[in-house]
């Protein structure tokens, strides 16, 4: 008879150790940022995007490892040249924001003064900074003052995982409004500014503004703002101007998007055991962990995610014609590759199938355009002499 007891029955294991088997033993979780959680809303039918973000996969070092390593991220003089302009934004207690504020989003509320709050947000780790950054808003809006909080800690449940965002500041009004205030380096050129930027500043912002809609829900009186306040340099000083965004548009996308994203415990209850992102694993075993989370490329990942090189590649390999942009998919229809694509146009494709048809007769049209334009050349036309000036 053994004197060892007797064997405990195998614990089930939870989404917290499954994650981390995803990620590797000894990687630390990446954190999700607003930045992160814009691109993945733009793409939500990529579920190993979903599922690498919620697990907190380093995407960066996973690229390298796999061999497609892509460059991300500021240059090290812009992040530096981004900083001097924050803190000049935000020096003296925040005076010159605090009227950048005022003066574009609520001219008719008293200035605010000398005075005005700007609450210490330090606290441990990133759930205490969420919670003393919820006591602080509660505090502000009761108040009735104008409050200032220097990169606040906000949290927001995506996908079934937390994800806790830092924006740059968010001002209190007086009458409980609050505003998120993105500041940022590019310029504003006679009141205008690059509006590929700032539409990615919006769709940034927007994220923000979701997650203040989830503290504001449980204060009464508190109001989160649509119209999000972008402060630049102006021309090409270093003088902070600023221009509201009206976000409405881009958070009702980012809602919507994000409630659709698979919840992460499904797609990691669908991967088989033992299978792990681990970059200290050999580029074989990575390709193959990868490959067993379905994705949707589309070319503007190139400038959204980490692992946007290796998808392509993938994607190319298998002809499939989402390479060729998302309103090629969606023109093609039930055709999901090129090879597919060709042979409709060649005649081969299913009669009953009006995409494979009109790809079919918009191939006869151009064989017909081309015998026009070989049976028909055009006349010579000498070339001009060289002007002798």
């Amino acid at each position: 008879m053994s004197s060892y007891p007797p064997r405990s029955p195998a614990q089930p294991t939870t989404l917290r150790q499954r994650l981390a088997g995803l990620r590797g033993p000894d990687v630390q979780p990446r954190p999700l940022d607003a930045r992160a959680l814009a691109a993945l809303a733009a793409n939500p039918g990529c579920g190993r995007r979903a599922l690498l973000d919620g697990a907190g996969v380093d995407k960066n070092a996973l690229a390298t490892a796999l061999g497609s390593p892509a460059a991300f991220g500021q240059s090290q003089f812009a992040i530096v040249r981004g900083n001097s302009f924050e803190a000049k934004v935000k020096g003296d207690g925040g005076a010159e924001l605090l009227r950048l504020v005022h003066g574009h989003l609520d001219p008719a509320a008293e200035p605010p003064g000398a005075g005005a709050r700007v609450p210490d947000l330090t606290a441990a780790g990133p759930e205490g900074r969420a919670a003393r950054t919820a006591l602080a808003l509660r505090e502000a809006t009761a108040a009735k003052e104008w409050t200032l909080l220097d990169h606040p800690m906000l949290a927001l449940e995506v996908a079934g995982s937390p994800a806790y965002l830092e924006p740059d500041a968010v001002v209190v009004h007086p009458d409980g409004r609050w505003t998120v205030v993105e500041i940022k380096s590019f310029p504003m050129i006679d009141a205008a500014a690059d509006a590929a930027k700032v539409g990615a500043a919006a769709r940034q912002a927007a994220v923000y503004v979701l997650a203040l809609e989830r503290t504001a829900g449980k204060l009464a009186g508190a109001e989160v703002g649509h119209t999000v306040l972008l402060v630049c340099p102006k021309d090409f000083s270093n003088l902070p101007t600023a221009a509201p965004v009206d976000i409405r548009r881009e958070r009702s996308v980012t809602r919507r998007q994000l409630d659709r994203l698979t919840r992460v415990e499904e797609l990691a209850a669908a991967l088989p055991e033992g299978l792990s992102f681990d970059p200290e694993r050999t580029a074989e075993e990575l390709a193959e962990a990868v490959s067993a989370v379905d994705a949707a490329y589309a070319p503007e990942c190139l400038a959204a995610c980490e692992l946007a090189f290796h998808c392509r590649e993938r994607a190319r390999a298998a002809g499939e014609v989402t390479t060729l942009g998302r309103s090629v998919r969606g023109e093609l229809g039930a055709l999901t590759t090129v090879e597919e694509a060709l042979a409709a146009a060649a005649g081969g494709g299913c009669a009953e199938d009006p995409t494979a048809a009109a790809l079919h007769r918009a191939a006869r049209l151009r064989a017909e355009a081309l015998e026009t334009a070989a049976a028909h050349p055009r006349p010579h036309v000498p070339e001009m002499p060289e002007c002798p000036c």
